[in-house]
């Protein structure tokens, strides 16, 4: 009888440690947050951080409301952060604005002490157009002392299956394996790049500040018919899907995007019009991809150092 007591109750410890094991926790490393270093055990509807199914929810954890959650891993353009079309920004605040920008040009997304995020668009204007269609083709970090991008490369014709990413970090190329959830990492470990598709689909996530979903996606035919863009027929503008969760932003926080996330920002898109448009085009054009020099930019890459 003893025997099997302990049989049973070694079985119930096994069976429990597995489960425990399958479960991710996440900590809190956010100094201001009330649940700073306090472990929060992932929930069973998405009980991984990098499960191995693409298609599955991720836990995630927010700081401010020492809580964990179940996310997609991909960017979701109908959600907070994202950034997605022919710019189609839904901000901080849940408000849903275009900023349209000038092709060959690179605009400040979100500018704070820690961290510059830029973009760079591509585009075209097509006879009698007034301004360009515009598409983010790249993103620009600057954290610390380093440099990341991310880009889409100039695609023909689309092809899912081939991988039209290009990474760079601190001015040199770097190559991301082909395959779900391979990744490369900084040397210390503060920037990691995984996927979470075979290719043309990474999550980058630079600690205690940012965690970036992006897609690489071309303009369709669909899209090129509806709004009329005129394509040629050597360029597919393949450019980014991108949502942003953020981490810590300071109330001075600046950029198209980075502004909805003040405690005092006021929207000035047009409400109750199908595409409210804002401006600011001179205030958050910067120089180069990976330049902090625009009118009202925040980054200092002293504060940057303490990352």
């Amino acid at each position: 009888m003893k025997s099997s007591k302990s049989l049973l109750l070694f079985a119930i410890i096994v069976v429990l440690t597995r489960v425990s094991s399958a479960q991710n926790s996440l900590t809190c490393f956010t100094r201001s947050s009330p649940c700073f270093l306090k472990h929060l055990t992932c929930p069973s509807e998405c009980p991984l951080t990098s499960p191995t199914d693409p298609d599955a929810k991720a836990c995630s954890i927010d700081c401010k409301k020492c809580e964990v959650f179940c996310r997609g891993r991909k960017p979701s353009c109908n959600g907070l952060g994202s950034g997605c079309f022919d710019p189609r920004f839904i901000g901080g605040d849940g408000g849903v604005f275009y900023f349209h920008g000038k092709r060959d040009n690179y605009y400040a997304l979100v500018s704070d002490p820690l961290i510059q995020i830029n973009a760079g668009f591509i585009g075209l204007r097509p006879q009698r157009r007034k301004r360009d269609f515009t598409w983010i083709q790249s993103l620009g970090l600057i954290f610390s002392s380093h440099t990341f991008t991310i880009e889409a490369k100039r695609v023909q014709t689309w092809d899912e299956t081939t991988d039209q990413l290009r990474f760079s970090y601190d001015g040199k190329p770097i190559q991301v394996q082909e395959g779900h959830l391979s990744s490369w990492n900084s040397l210390d470990d503060t920037l990691l790049i995984q996927r979470t598709g075979r290719v043309n689909s990474v999550i980058i996530r630079l600690d205690g500040v940012v965690e970036i979903s992006v897609n690489v996606v071309p303009v369709t035919e669909e899209d090129d018919r509806i709004h009329g863009y005129n394509l040629p027929s050597n360029d597919c503008f393949a450019h980014l899907e991108v949502q942003f969760w953020f981490v810590g932003l300071s109330p001075q926080v600046e950029g198209v995007l980075g502004r909805t996330y003040r405690p005092d920002y006021e929207n000035t898109a047009k409400r109750g019009v199908e595409m409210p448009v804002v401006g600011g085009e001179d205030k958050y054009w910067t120089s180069s991809l990976v330049s902090s020099d625009c009118k009202v930019c925040q980054f200092s890459p002293l504060n940057a150092a303490d990352i």
